[in-house]
Protein backbone atom coordinates (compact mmCIF):
# COMPACT_ATOMS: atom_id res chain seq x y z
CA UNK A 1 0.00 0.00 0.00
CA UNK A 2 1.54 3.40 -0.55
CA UNK A 3 2.26 5.64 1.59
CA UNK A 4 4.61 9.06 2.58
CA UNK A 5 5.68 10.80 5.98
CA UNK A 6 4.85 14.35 6.05
CA UNK A 7 8.08 16.00 7.92
CA UNK A 8 9.54 19.58 8.73
CA UNK A 9 12.86 19.10 9.20
CA UNK A 10 16.10 21.51 8.82
CA UNK A 11 19.28 20.25 7.44
CA UNK A 12 22.09 21.21 9.71
CA UNK A 13 24.85 21.37 7.34
CA UNK A 14 22.85 23.83 4.91
CA UNK A 15 22.22 25.53 7.88
CA UNK A 16 25.36 25.85 9.11
CA UNK A 17 26.79 27.10 5.50
CA UNK A 18 24.32 29.49 5.36
CA UNK A 19 25.27 31.28 9.04
CA UNK A 20 29.08 30.80 7.47
CA UNK A 21 27.98 32.79 4.46
CA UNK A 22 26.07 35.78 6.29
CA UNK A 23 28.86 36.05 8.42
CA UNK A 24 31.24 36.45 5.12
CA UNK A 25 28.95 39.27 3.68
CA UNK A 26 29.03 41.15 7.16
CA UNK A 27 32.80 40.87 7.40
CA UNK A 28 32.90 42.60 3.24
CA UNK A 29 30.19 45.28 3.83
CA UNK A 30 31.41 48.51 4.19
CA UNK A 31 28.29 49.77 7.01
CA UNK A 32 29.57 47.05 9.16
CA UNK A 33 33.31 47.95 9.41
CA UNK A 34 34.44 48.47 13.04
CA UNK A 35 31.38 46.66 14.42
CA UNK A 36 31.15 43.81 16.72
CA UNK A 37 28.42 42.24 14.73
CA UNK A 38 28.48 38.73 14.99
CA UNK A 39 26.49 35.37 14.08
CA UNK A 40 27.04 32.42 16.65
CA UNK A 41 25.39 29.10 16.49
CA UNK A 42 23.82 26.77 18.97
CA UNK A 43 21.79 23.69 17.75
CA UNK A 44 19.13 25.25 16.12
CA UNK A 45 19.51 28.75 16.94
CA UNK A 46 21.47 32.03 16.14
CA UNK A 47 22.34 34.41 18.30
CA UNK A 48 22.78 37.89 16.31
CA UNK A 49 24.93 40.52 17.72
CA UNK A 50 25.69 44.16 16.89
CA UNK A 51 25.78 47.91 18.03
CA UNK A 52 22.43 49.00 17.21
CA UNK A 53 19.20 47.54 16.66
CA UNK A 54 18.78 48.46 13.30
CA UNK A 55 22.07 46.60 12.42
CA UNK A 56 20.25 43.26 14.24
CA UNK A 57 17.33 43.69 11.80
CA UNK A 58 19.92 44.41 8.67
CA UNK A 59 21.92 41.28 9.40
CA UNK A 60 18.24 39.18 9.92
CA UNK A 61 17.99 39.94 6.21
CA UNK A 62 21.09 38.68 5.17
CA UNK A 63 20.48 35.59 7.15
CA UNK A 64 17.19 35.15 5.76
CA UNK A 65 18.78 35.53 2.41
CA UNK A 66 21.77 32.94 3.10
CA UNK A 67 19.04 30.70 4.10
CA UNK A 68 16.98 31.02 0.72
CA UNK A 69 20.11 30.13 -1.15
CA UNK A 70 20.77 27.19 1.06
CA UNK A 71 17.75 25.95 0.46
CA UNK A 72 15.84 26.26 3.88
CA UNK A 73 12.45 27.96 3.57
CA UNK A 74 12.74 30.58 6.07
CA UNK A 75 9.17 29.88 7.65
CA UNK A 76 10.88 27.77 9.83
CA UNK A 77 12.65 30.99 11.31
CA UNK A 78 11.19 31.72 14.69
CA UNK A 79 12.92 35.48 15.69
CA UNK A 80 13.09 36.17 18.85
CA UNK A 81 12.78 39.62 20.39
CA UNK A 82 15.62 42.27 20.22
CA UNK A 83 17.67 42.75 23.46
CA UNK A 84 19.66 45.61 24.46
CA UNK A 85 22.59 44.20 26.83
CA UNK A 86 25.01 46.48 27.90
CA UNK A 87 26.81 48.17 24.44
CA UNK A 88 25.28 45.88 22.22
CA UNK A 89 22.09 44.30 21.02
CA UNK A 90 21.11 40.65 20.86
CA UNK A 91 18.52 38.93 19.15
CA UNK A 92 17.91 35.09 18.88
CA UNK A 93 16.38 33.36 15.94
CA UNK A 94 15.58 29.46 16.74
CA UNK A 95 14.64 27.60 13.91
CA UNK A 96 11.52 24.81 13.74
CA UNK A 97 12.26 21.37 13.60
CA UNK A 98 9.90 18.46 13.76
CA UNK A 99 6.08 18.88 13.32
CA UNK A 100 4.05 20.48 16.64
CA UNK A 101 1.47 18.20 17.93
CA UNK A 102 -1.22 21.42 17.02
CA UNK A 103 -0.61 21.19 13.04
CA UNK A 104 0.26 17.64 12.84
CA UNK A 105 -3.37 17.62 14.13
CA UNK A 106 -4.61 20.16 11.88
CA UNK A 107 -2.91 18.59 8.62
CA UNK A 108 -4.71 15.31 9.32
CA UNK A 109 -8.04 17.69 9.48
CA UNK A 110 -7.43 19.05 6.33
CA UNK A 111 -6.91 15.54 4.23
CA UNK A 112 -10.14 14.25 6.16
CA UNK A 113 -12.08 17.12 4.68
CA UNK A 114 -10.65 16.53 1.50
CA UNK A 115 -12.58 13.23 1.74
CA UNK A 116 -9.77 11.78 -0.31
CA UNK A 117 -9.15 7.64 0.09
CA UNK A 118 -6.45 8.02 2.14
CA UNK A 119 -5.94 7.55 5.96
CA UNK A 120 -3.51 10.03 7.83
CA UNK A 121 -2.51 9.39 11.54
CA UNK A 122 -0.05 11.13 13.39
CA UNK A 123 3.39 9.35 14.84
CA UNK A 124 5.31 11.48 17.00
CA UNK A 125 6.75 14.22 15.08
CA UNK A 126 5.44 13.49 11.63
CA UNK A 127 2.13 11.90 9.97
CA UNK A 128 1.94 9.11 7.71
CA UNK A 129 -0.43 9.22 5.10
CA UNK A 130 -1.53 5.88 3.48
CA UNK A 131 -3.66 5.22 0.34
CA UNK A 132 -4.28 3.06 -2.39
CA UNK A 133 -3.76 4.81 -4.95
CA UNK A 134 -0.52 6.86 -5.71
CA UNK A 135 -2.94 9.83 -7.32
CA UNK A 136 -4.65 10.30 -4.15
CA UNK A 137 -1.52 10.61 -2.14
CA UNK A 138 0.15 12.92 -4.96
CA UNK A 139 -3.47 15.12 -4.48
CA UNK A 140 -3.04 15.41 -0.82
CA UNK A 141 0.99 16.99 -1.47
CA UNK A 142 -0.83 19.27 -3.69
CA UNK A 143 -3.15 20.23 -0.99
CA UNK A 144 -0.69 20.49 1.40
CA UNK A 145 1.64 22.58 -1.55
CA UNK A 146 -1.15 24.72 -1.75
CA UNK A 147 -2.14 25.64 2.24
CA UNK A 148 -0.56 28.30 3.69
CA UNK A 149 0.79 27.11 6.92
CA UNK A 150 3.01 28.37 8.96
CA UNK A 151 5.90 26.19 8.51
CA UNK A 152 7.59 24.46 5.52
CA UNK A 153 6.29 20.84 4.79
CA UNK A 154 8.50 18.19 3.11
CA UNK A 155 7.05 14.48 2.09
CA UNK A 156 9.84 12.10 2.92
CA UNK A 157 9.96 7.68 3.00
CA UNK A 158 7.19 7.61 -0.25
CA UNK A 159 6.69 4.16 -0.64
CA UNK A 160 4.74 2.55 -3.70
Amino acid sequence: MPSFDIVSEVDLHAFTNAIDQASRVIETRFDFKGVGASFERQELSVTLTADADFQVTQMEDMLRGTLIKCKIDPLAMQPGDIEATGKQVKQVITLQNGLEQLLAKKIVKMIKEKKLKVQAQVQGEQVRVTGKKRDDLQQVMAMLREAKLDQPLQFTNFRD
